[in-house]
């Protein structure tokens, strides 16, 4: 069984090794063993690991539990379960609602919100529509956030007609539509197959039509929500989850559906459906928020339109806003889109630009970056070897694709089999594979 190592004073990461438990041992070397004794110490643990995202060790922690004889109590389920949905992992999510129903102990709403919400993440709509009938059968009383992440959950999979069915229950149902049933409804668009001939005709249909609902209709975070650090957006997978909490004009949350429509005009690459809502915009006397800005520069530059990508960051920054990393990223990989000569020129800049500042590559767009500059066929490979550098500079580990990807790269050039860098990039490729087997792409033994 593994098992978990105390959090210790200095703040050291939870996880220190993983071993076997080991049982012959005297009372007090157990207690320094042992990183919880009793379901309180357990909950914080629970807790730490969520808030750490490393979510793959709340089977480990539970496991301990039972190891140690301490019982679960609904709090706890519902850590593990609100856990399990941070981090996408909808099997988890089952078998925690299985040992809690085994331990005489009911679900109540709030959880199976959690569990609609992680199907919906995993484009499982199927599993989501089967939760809401278990609620039924149970007797379990949907709140509007229920039908809000069912909707959100079949708009995942494109089911346009299943998500109107559910707005028709909510209305019978005496609730009224708020922004996030429109986001659904958007999303849904989007995400049907074949994608219909007037699908942003819709959008931008549905847009329109939002801006009728009530803010008597609009849905509050509830405490539970609160107490874990769920936003509404996080609850109904909104593309501006994971930035929702970012100060400095970020995302505006009364801006919720045009997020959902940028964003999904932008992913259609549909650049007048981008203007057109530029234009609402204005019309609302309202100016786009960072968010919004990324998706018309994204839009813009997926199309191949690098001068108005490049026209919309620079009236950002010339109207004195802070140096947002992210809009740096945007117009760097998409500049590289089809790594035409002038577009790899701007891209260049801008990260020489971005560096000269002292805006530093996190994980995530360090990853990004290298994975697109990588794809670049001709040319000197410079803008690939200068993410690789900067990110060796903050000591951070890249992903397997992306390691991948610029490995090869490599490798397609005449470079001297001894070189420095291609050793390294080669050690690397080969640690990672060790390190994540055949799952790349999450942790390994991942039971999502």
């Amino acid at each position: 069984m593994k098992f978990l190592r105390c959090i210790s004073a200095n703040r050291q990461p939870l996880l220190a090794a993983l071993g076997r438990r080991q049982f012959a041992v005297s009372a007090d070397d157990y207690a320094k063993r042992n990183y919880a004794n009793n379901v309180s110490e357990y909950n914080t643990v629970i807790g730490s690991l969520t808030s750490q995202r490393r979510i793959y060790l709340l089977r480990d922690v539970y496991d301990d539990m039972m190891l140690d004889g301490v019982k679960p109590e609904k709090d706890t389920f519902r850590a593990l379960i609100a856990g399990s949905m941070k981090g996408v992992r909808l099997q988890d999510c089952f078998f925690f609602r299985d040992q809690m129903k085994s331990m005489g102990l009911i679900p109540d709403v709030v959880l199976y919100n959690f569990m609609i919400s992680t199907c919906g993440k995993c484009k499982n709509s199927t599993e989501a529509t089967r939760i809401f009938e278990e609620m039924k059968k149970l007797e379990v009383k949907p709140t509007g956030q229920t039908f809000i992440c069912l909707i959100n959950a079949c708009a995942a999979t494109g089911r346009v007609d299943q998500v109107y069915a559910i707005i028709r229950d909510m209305t019978a149902a005496g609730l009224g539509l708020n922004k996030f049933c429109y986001a659904g409804l958007i999303a849904a668009h989007k995400n049907k197959t074949p994608l219909a001939k007037d699908t942003s005709a819709k959008i931008l249909e549905l847009v329109e039509q939002s801006k009728g609902w009530s803010s008597l209709e609009q849905t509050r975070d509830s405490a539970e929500n609160v107490m874990m650090g769920i936003s509404e957006e996080e609850l109904y997978d909104i593309p501006t989850a994971n930035y929702i909490h970012r100060r400095g004009g970020f995302v505006q949350r009364f801006f919720t559906v045009y997020h959902v429509a940028f964003h999904a005009c932008a992913d259609l690459k549909d650049v007048e459906a981008v203007d057109a809502l530029q234009e609402m915009l204005k019309k609302d006397n309202k100016n786009p928020d960072v968010f919004i800005l990324i998706q018309i520069m994204r839009c813009y530059l997926s199309c191949g339109d690098i001068d108005r990508g490049v026209k919309a960051f620079e009236d950002y920054m010339s109207s004195n806003n802070p140096p947002v990393p992210e809009l740096y990223a945007t117009l760097i990989e998409g500049a590289m889109t089809g790594y035409t000569p002038k577009g790899m020129q701007v891209a260049l800049e801008k990260l020489t630009e971005m560096t000269s500042r002292g805006i530093n590559l996190v994980p995530s767009t360090g990853n990004a970056l290298l994975l697109a500059a990588a794809g670049e066929k001709s040319g000197g490979y410079t803008i690939a070897n200068m993410v690789w550098d900067l990110m060796q500079a903050r000591n951070i580990t890249p992903s397997l694709p992306a390691v991948q990807a610029y490995y090869s790269g490599l490798k397609d050039r005449e470079i001297p089999a001894d070189d420095p860098r291609l050793v390294l990039v080669s050690r690397t490729v080969d640690n990672l594979r060790v390190r994540f087997g055949r799952n790349p792409g999450g942790q390994f033994g991942d039971r999502r």
